[in-house]
């Protein structure tokens, strides 16, 4: 799987987080990030890169993840920091807007997400 820290692909990694969801749910096995992970790299998935994915994105590996067209920031945090954890740079040179369109872009009937919009103060 080649990562890359462009809009083309964080779409198909959320595209991929749903595909992998449905996966681990018809084979009866939790969706949280450490199965994420294993499911996705495989034996490259060790005890210190989940480790480091976990840290960066503030969760715990076992906790069970929510489903990402209705709680997607969550999986923003996770894909955050896997493409950190896979490139080698910090969390904050991933292209965040790029990776908000890209959400809206794999789930267009969902609420846009954008948490780096700037509080404009109220016009009266």
């Amino acid at each position: 799987m080649m990562i890359e820290n462009t809009q083309e692909c964080f779409v198909q990694l959320w595209l991929r987080l749903e595909r992998t969801r449905r996966l681990l749910h018809g084979q009866c096995k939790r969706y949280c990030v450490r199965r994420v992970l294993q499911s996705w790299f495989g034996l490259e998935a060790t005890d210190d890169f989940i480790w480091e994915v976990c840290s960066r994105c503030e969760q715990a590996g076992y906790d069970e993840l929510p489903l990402p067209q209705l709680y997607p920031r969550k999986h923003r945090e996770l894909l955050r920091a896997i493409v950190s954890v896979k490139l080698g740079i910090s969390s904050c040179r991933v292209k965040l807007k790029a990776l908000d369109r890209a959400y809206s872009i794999a789930f267009p009937k969902s609420t846009p997400i954008n948490v780096e919009k700037k509080n404009r103060p109220k016009v009266e």
